[in-house]
């Protein structure tokens, strides 16, 4: 997790990381995770989603609208790396009404087994379990 999770600051840089358990397959939160064209499936801050170029591969562009109260209306992101043989995407933030600038967000999902496993979404872990949950049960 270390190797995608740590890089240099400059100065007036900072950086954090969060880890999430999540009670589910590693697949399925990741089929989640990975599709950057509907972030709001996982994601509850946000009210939509629209591709602005590509089609979610990297180099991709979206438009996120987010709900009320947050302080900004939307953000605009790029998706710099996409790996599904690791699960690491990596999208920077350029654009929006927000005060966030040379941001740039790693999410990588691991098994349980690694000393510091799951993901780092609380809403994402939720929808994965319950579909787990789902899915063990039509699958009986």
């Amino acid at each position: 997790m270390n190797h995608h999770h740590t890089r240099d600051l400059s100065p007036n840089q900072c950086s954090s990381s969060l880890v999430q358990t999540i009670d589910a397959p590693l697949a399925l939160v990741w089929s989640m995770v990975r599709s950057f064209n509907k972030p709001q499936a996982y994601k509850q801050f946000i009210k939509s989603c629209t591709m602005q170029s590509g089609d979610g591969s990297i180099g991709s562009v979206r438009k996120i609208m987010v709900v009320s109260g947050l302080p900004a209306e939307t953000s605009t992101e790029r998706l710099d790396w996409l790996d599904d043989n690791l699960h690491v995407m990596i999208f920077s933030i350029i654009g929006g009404d927000h005060r966030l600038e040379n941001y740039q967000s790693t999410t990588t999902v691991h098994q349980e087994e690694e000393e510091e496993g799951g993901c780092n979404l609380r809403s994402l872990a939720k929808i994965a379990e319950k579909m787990s949950v789902i899915k063990a049960k039509t699958s009986s």
